[in-house]
């Protein structure tokens, strides 16, 4: 029969080697955690705070594009849509190929430097003051429109169409952008100008007014500039007559410059 002291010993030998056993097992679940194990508080807010945090701000722009931007977009794929349809007249195999040279011509009745050349001559040969001083402020209206479309075209930079021949007639550096139409621009301000400041019978008048249209038509069928292009140069250059009548150029207000032309 075995002692009550050897039974104790098997005993807590037994108990022993079972806690040890369940120890190690126990570190070796906490060394080789599960993925679905649950972390620690300190490694929850760690990753809490790292899956918080925003995206930046043109991310979310990507992701979520405003109203705004989709219309202008859309009014961008309008705009270059219609523009190729109606560039009619962009080369000799066009739908109106035949009516480039005329168009041609149009294109030159709008050019800057036929007005400019004729309103020195008009105001080198005038010997009436009124008449003098209508041409002075068309002669400033005409270089303030020139340096007015320069600037903008310099800061859109918006490239001319890809149906448009580079056969224009007298060219400088910004006239490879597109934005705005030189041509609309000036149109739209010698027309009001001319009918503010010029006595014509109704007729003439609305040929005039005819004539600035078929100006900022014409740049669009010859493949010049986009359709968005004319309508805001000639919106800016019926503002820019403002502008002169503003600046209005006098005897009283510039005495220096009506007494060289004076003499």
């Amino acid at each position: 029969m075995p002692s009550p002291r050897s039974s104790r010993e098997r005993r807590a030998a037994a108990g022993g080697s079972g806690s040890g056993s369940g120890r190690l097992e126990f570190l070796s679940l906490v060394s080789q955690r599960s993925p679905g194990a649950p972390e620690s508080p300190s490694h929850r807010r760690e990753s809490g705070g790292s899956a918080a945090a925003p995206l930046p701000e043109e991310d979310c722009m990507k992701l979520n594009p405003s109203f705004l931007g989709i219309a202008l977009s859309s009014l961008l794929a309008i705009d270059l849509w219609a523009s190729k349809r109606l560039g009619v007249c962009a080369g000799e195999g066009s739908a109106w190929g035949s009516a480039r040279p005329l168009m041609k011509v149009i294109e030159v009745s709008g050019h800057g430097i036929p007005w400019l050349l004729g309103t020195c001559y008009g105001l080198c040969q005038s010997d009436n003051s009124a008449a003098r001083e209508v041409l002075l402020n068309l002669l400033f209206a005409l270089l303030l429109d020139l340096v007015l479309v320069a600037v903008v075209k310099g800061l859109v930079k918006r490239r001319r169409p890809t149906h448009n021949k580079m056969d224009m007639f007298v060219t400088i550096s910004v006239d490879k952008y597109s934005f705005p139409s030189g041509h609309a621009t000036r149109a739209a301000l010698v027309c009001r100008f001319v009918l503010h400041h010029l006595v014509l019978a109704v007729p003439l008048r609305v040929l005039v007014v005819l004539w600035a249209l078929i100006v900022g038509i014409s740049r669009v069928m010859l493949g010049r500039h986009n359709v968005t292009d004319v309508l805001f140069g000639l919106l800016l250059g019926y503002a820019l007559y403002s502008v002169v009548e503003y600046c209005w150029l006098s005897p009283l207000s510039v005495p220096a410059i009506f007494a060289l032309w004076s003499h």
